[in-house]
């Protein structure tokens, strides 16, 4: 009898064919929106700021009005709190997008914090409608719990990325040669054959594809997904952990759920070897797109 997969596998996965399977270039667009490829960092991080923000700030009007009764600071504290669910909107759509994608065993973790934070929205929503009832007492109380909630979330969502990395550059702390160093036998790199190469442990990819070669980290920034294992796209790899897509080019992310660009060196070929080095202080990304010969 096959063997039942956990919940959140199964949550993941129907969220995942729901809203963004089947290959479809306006899902991807949107995902790619959603995941921040754009703004070079997840937008789910910056999103989450507005609702803790604007909920702090709810906070401090409520005993402010709690001091002094003044009318101004229960306007205040009802505008933060309405401000607050906007912006969970928006981190919650980010939240899922990115989930979506996460490996155990930061995926349980992820739906638990996920679930916190439908709860604590929840609360406060609750609160807002008890203020507009004129039950502010109760009103309070809600926010508090929802507060409560949020703050137990958050160290969740901050134990993801510090513990688990998630949303974290996976590529961070590689290291690259600073001079040209030869990695690899220039007869044992077939053209349109993604390969891997090493350096003192770190691992590059090399493409040739005709008179061009490319090197770059071969760590998919996203999930650690190998790229010498990926699919070749014109010029482009794609990884084979969660498609992320990148340019052989320069680098950067041509679709996510990948933020974060890869790191390119520059290479040449010289005296039969494949060489590589991490492009010097401010230069682009390397002289790629062209084979080089010395020697």
């Amino acid at each position: 009898m096959p063997e039942s997969k956990p919940l959140d596998e199964k949550i993941q996965k129907a969220i995942d064919k729901a809203l963004y399977a089947n290959g479809n270039p306006a899902a991807q667009k949107a995902r790619n929106f959603l995941n921040g490829t754009w703004l070079g960092e997840p937008l789910h991080a910056a999103l989450t700021d507005v609702p803790i923000g604007a909920w702090t700030v709810a906070m401090v009007f409520d005993a402010l009005e709690m001091i002094n009764g003044r009318h101004e600071f229960a306007v205040a504290a009802d505008t933060s709190v309405a401000i607050g669910l906007a912006g969970a909107a928006g981190a919650a759509i980010t939240g899922v997008t990115d989930w979506s994608d996460v490996d155990p065993p930061a995926r349980r973790l992820g739906l638990i914090h996920g679930l916190l934070n439908i709860g604590a929205t929840a609360l406060f929503a609750t609160s807002l409608i008890m203020r507009k009832k004129k039950a502010r007492n109760q009103g309070r109380g809600f926010s508090a719990l929802g507060y409560a909630l949020m703050t137990f979330s958050a160290h969740l969502g901050g134990k993801m990325v510090y513990e688990h990395r998630v949303g974290a550059d996976r590529t961070a702390g590689e290291t690259f040669p600073e001079n040209f160093t030869a990695v690899l036998p220039e007869s044992k790199l077939p053209d349109n054959t993604p390969t891997r190469a090493m350096y003192q442990g770190v691992p590059i990819l090399l493409v040739r594809r005709g008179e061009r070669l490319f090197a770059m980290a071969e760590t998919c920034s996203h999930f650690s997904g190998p790229l010498s294992e990926g699919k070749l796209e014109g010029d482009s790899i794609e990884c084979p952990y969660h498609a992320s897509r990148f340019a052989l080019e320069d680098g950067r992310v041509l679709n996510g759920p990948a933020v974060h660009p890869q790191p390119c060196l520059e290479v040449r070929v010289r005296n039969g070897q494949i060489e590589v080095r991490r492009p010097p202080s401010g230069r682009g990304q390397g002289l790629v797109g062209k084979l080089l010969r010395a020697g």
